[in-house]
């Protein structure tokens, strides 16, 4: 707890409490598990940390802890959050939605709803808005359907009763990430995503992977040949300080779950970069260890002179 002071101390004192009773609070409370238990403290800080970075209010929900499948937490920012911090932007000058005239029915949907949306984000240092699609099919989730006692059975969620608001909130949450740079955060739908991962087995490992290894280890010997350019990648945003241009650039340059690997690595490191003045962090999961370096030692890529442009145009 110790350790943990300084970062805490700065957000009891924005609400004028104790920082012992702050942080104890919210363990018991708004960062409490699913399961009745505590978080722990370095999970604590993780959400702080984000808590911190986007002046969010743990206890009206704007952020809160999601359980991974790893017995980790995944910070989730609510739609009260996400409203606040594109708000709370200085170079924020509105929004704008488009939607798709043609009508179509997911399956197990209660409504119909646009095909896609259209978010517009204007900034007041841009002359042209920042624009995004989200395509309805490419997001939408389904209802969860099991088998009970009595038989199969469907749960119906947001997705099935709330689609339009659903597809809005998406294309909220995507347009912003790309017109401020907002990364290391997810809303609960993504999250459930996320979880929903480690369920994923890899058909073509491309190494032997030792018994009682997690998921998270198998991911790392499947991709561990990308590891070069992410470092690299990762250490040119954060000398430049142009994180959503890295993020940009994994988006159109890896697709799958090569993509959802380069994101992770991306947002792991940048959250350590966000709480090393903080809190000392412990060497990166997803940094390959000795043993499997000895495994293949790929080659390092380098960067074309058009992916350079990426930072280029960041810090112009």
């Amino acid at each position: 707890m110790q350790e943990n002071k300084s970062l805490v101390t700065r957000i009891a004192n924005r609400y004028g409490v104790d920082s012992t009773k702050f942080f104890d609070t919210l363990k018991a409370t708004a960062f409490k598990q699913r399961d009745g238990g505590a978080p722990t403290n370095e999970q604590m800080m993780t959400l702080l940390i984000v808590a911190e970075q986007y002046n969010l209010n743990p206890f009206t929900r704007e952020i809160y802890a999601f359980p991974d499948k790893q017995n980790g937490i995944i910070p989730v920012v609510g739609v009260d959050g996400w409203s606040r911090i594109i708000n709370d932007h200085p170079e924020y000058d509105g929004i704008e939605f488009v939607y798709s005239d043609k009508m179509v029915r997911m399956d197990g949907a209660k409504v119909d709803c646009p095909e896609w949306i259209d978010a517009v984000i204007y900034r007041k240092d841009r002359t042209r808005p920042i624009k995004i699609r989200e395509y309805l099919d490419e997001i939408y989730r389904a209802p969860f359907k099991g088998n009970g006692r009595n038989g199969s059975y469907v749960v119906d969620g947001p997705w099935q009763t709330h689609t339009k608001r659903q597809l809005r909130h998406k294309g909220i949450i995507q347009c912003s990430r790309i017109a401020f740079g907002f990364g290391g955060i997810y809303d609960q739908d993504e999250a459930e995503r996320i979880k929903d991962m480690g369920d994923v087995v890899l058909t073509q490992p491309q190494a032997t992977i030792e018994e009682g290894s997690n998921s998270s280890n198998a991911m790392q010997v499947e991709f561990k040949q990308l590891n070069p350019l992410l470092k690299q990648l990762a250490e040119r945003a954060e000398k430049q300080n142009a994180w959503s241009a890295a993020y940009q650039y994994s988006e159109e340059r890896f697709h799958g779950a090569e993509l959802e690997y380069a994101t992770k690595y991306l947002q792991n490191r940048e959250m350590e970069v966000i709480g090393a003045s903080d809190v000392e962090v412990e060497d990166e999961v997803i940094e390959t260890s000795n043993q499997d370096e000895n495994i293949h030692q790929p080659q390092e890529q380098e960067f074309s002179p058009e992916e350079d442009n990426f930072f280029a145009e960041e810090n112009a």
